[in-house]
Formats: structure tokens, sequence, C-alpha cells
């Protein structure tokens, strides 16, 4: 499930052995910067060069969704200036990259509870969203103020608002319904995720949507991410045999062995 940062990575498998959609949680922006005696911050602003080296791999290899883990809900009791540095930044990228991302085929979406959000940040958000390229090559969706259990209360409550209202049988609900409900309805279910930074754990991340996903871990800090860390990732995956509860021989004929 992990990949020493340091081994040379062959190249990425083609393009039918990659993910459809790639969950990243983004973590050690603080120790990176830790580690050269500068503010937390600076790792922060480090850190947004490395979404690009992401983003710049899912438009060369074809992958059609990204979800980045960006601020969790657990992150608003960080340090004051921590957060509030961290809302700049959002800012400025709001700013500043959404006409180039609109320009390359990119539609950025947000998921997470946006009321903790000023006002000004919301706005840009949501004129972000309206932003959709004629030919989108990528779904791009950035995670704030986002938990996968907050995620799914609020498609439980949304439901139960239905049943309230008469509109829907308590019989009716099961999963594709609930489904429909969570932040990344829609999209096809993430098929391989990765966290960076050495922790080994998804910390509340889709937790509904990663029921049969790829989990892959590195020791790479989030700002050290380039392709070939990503490389490493994609050749994993690809070796991987990904049965959803049947056997071997079930999935063999449909995917040589390797779905």
């Amino acid at each position: 499930m992990s990949q020493a940062a340091t081994m040379p990575a062959p190249a990425a498998p083609p393009a039918a052995r990659l993910p459809r959609h790639l969950a990243v949680i983004m973590d050690g922006n603080g120790r990176w910067a830790q580690r050269r005696n500068r503010p937390r911050t600076l790792g922060h602003r480090a850190g947004a060069k490395a979404v690009q080296v992401c983003v710049d791999y899912c438009l060369a290899h074809g992958i059609g969704a990204l979800t980045l883990f960006a601020f969790s809900s657990e992150n608003w009791n960080r340090p004051e200036d921590e957060v509030g540095a961290l809302m700049k930044l959002f800012l400025r990228m709001l700013d500043s990259e959404v006409d180039e991302l609109h320009r390359r085929g990119v539609h950025l979406g947000f998921i997470g509870d946006r009321s903790g959000f000023p006002d000004t940040i919301r706005e840009r958000m949501r004129q972000a969203e309206r932003q959709v390229p004629a030919d989108v090559r990528l779904a791009l969706n950035i995670a704030v103020g986002y938990g996968g259990r907050w995620d799914i209360a609020q498609a439980c409550r949304s439901l139960a608002e239905d049943v309230a209202a008469g509109r829907l049988a308590p019989a009716d609900i099961d999963e594709t319904r609930l489904g429909e409900r969570l932040s990344l309805a829609g999209q096809p279910a993430p098929d391989l995720f990765i966290r960076t930074g050495g922790d080994l754990r998804i910390s509340n991340f889709l937790l509904w949507q990663l029921a049969y996903t790829e989990l892959w871990f590195t020791e790479t800090l989030w700002p050290d991410l380039d392709d070939s860390v990503l490389d490493a990732a994609m050749v994993d995956f690809a070796e991987r045999e990904r049965r959803f509860g049947l056997t071997s021989a079930q999935v063999a004929p449909a995917a040589g062995g390797v779905a």
C-alpha cells in the first residue's frame, strides 16, 4: 500500500489501466516548512504548486476526475493565524487560477460545508463553479470544510426531509438514493486514493465513496510531489486485482485478471 519516495518509478501505465477518478489527501505542508525552519504558512504556499503538478498529470494522462482534500471540517480548530493564512491563499487561488483552469478544460467544483467561510470566498466559489468549459477534460473537486461523516449526515437529512414532506417513502431509501444525495453524486467513485506525508489513515475523507477504492500511501510530503511519485502510484494501481466481491476467475474474462 505504500511506496518509498526515493525509489525510481517506471512510466505510467497505459490509459486503460489508469484510474478514472483520483482522490488525494494533500498532507505534509506544515512538516515540509518546519524541516526548513520556516513558518507553516510557507509550506501551504509550496503545496499550492503541487496541486498544479497533480492537475497537469491528470490532464496529460486522461484521468477524468480529481478530488483534493484541501481543508477538513476539523481544520477549523487549527491556530487562528494558520486558518487565516489558508483563507487568504485560497482566495488568491480563486482569483488567479480559475480562468486558466477553465481554458484548459478543467471544471472546478467544491464539496463540503461552506457556512464557515467568509462571504467573499463563498461568492468566488459560486462564480468558479459556474464557469463550465465547453469540453470538460477534468472535473476538479476541492473538498473544503469537508468531512465524510458530515457528507453522509447531510445526505440522510435531505432524504428525511423528503420523507417528512411525503415525497419519498422510507422503504424507497437504498444505497443508490443515498449516493445521489452525497457531495460527489453523478461522478464515479474514486478508483485510487493517495495520501502523502506518511500517515496511514483516511481521516474522515469520502467515507462512503472510498468503499472499494484502492489505497496508496507515500512518505513524500505534499510540496515534494512530482510525476515520479504519481507514476509509482499508477503502476501499483495497475497491478492490483479489483474484484468488488467477486472471485479472480469471475473478473478475469472481463479484465484479463486485473481491473
